[in-house]
């Protein structure tokens, strides 16, 4: 026998080609890194498409989040999408979900949110910086303003806590990092266990 031949993997010897899939024909999407325009698009073409086919292939999508943060904007486009989407997305949430990443992992199908035991969960309110004359100081406030009662709305309505909790224990002032067990008590997630 050849080198060639002795080296075939074991995908090579137990199946065929045609039995190898990616995550998306699984209903698999893997979201790492920050959150922006193109993983918004990524993310939001996948359910969209998913959703659209004839054949509804899965009985529900699964998104899987290692992400810090970023664009609350873009976060909120994921969101609404998910709420909408026509298949239930679950989420699955693996080294660090944090800021606007914490706020997609919450949007997933309640009952259905994992968290895998050494998930670092970071929670704060958004960050802003404007500068400009009065009267552009004035809309950023009521932008501002608004925004944080859209945070507090998603919080309120994904884990039921009331609003003071949410303020105290998920919003101050300051960064609030938990563990996934402290999360669970906070109905941030459904369930810690490792993937299989």
């Amino acid at each position: 026998m050849g080198r060639k031949e002795t080296a075939r993997t074991s995908i090579d010897d137990d199946h065929s080609s045609s039995d190898v899939y990616s995550l998306h024909d699984n209903g698999v999407h893997f979201m790492c890194g920050d959150v922006d325009y193109d993983t918004a698009e990524t993310i939001i073409t996948w359910i969209l498409e998913s959703g659209f086919k004839k054949k509804k292939t899965f009985d529900h999508l699964t998104l899987l989040i290692n992400s810090p943060g970023g664009d609350l904007n873009c976060g909120f486009a994921i969101i609404d999408i998910m709420r909408g989407s026509s298949i239930p997305v679950h989420t699955v949430g693996i080294g660090e979900i944090g800021s606007c990443g914490l706020m997609i992992f919450l949007a997933g199908t309640i009952g259905h949110r994992i968290l895998t035991p050494n998930t670092t969960i970071l929670s704060h309110i958004w960050a802003a910086s404007v500068h400009g004359k009065a009267h552009d100081l004035l809309s950023a406030q009521k932008d501002f303003n608004l925004t944080t009662e859209r945070m507090l709305a998603h919080y309120k309505l994904c884990t039921g806590l009331d609003d003071e909790i949410i303020k105290q224990k998920l919003l101050p002032a300051h960064d609030i990092f938990l563990t996934a067990e402290e999360a669970l008590s906070l109905n941030i997630c459904d369930e810690i266990k490792h993937l299989r």
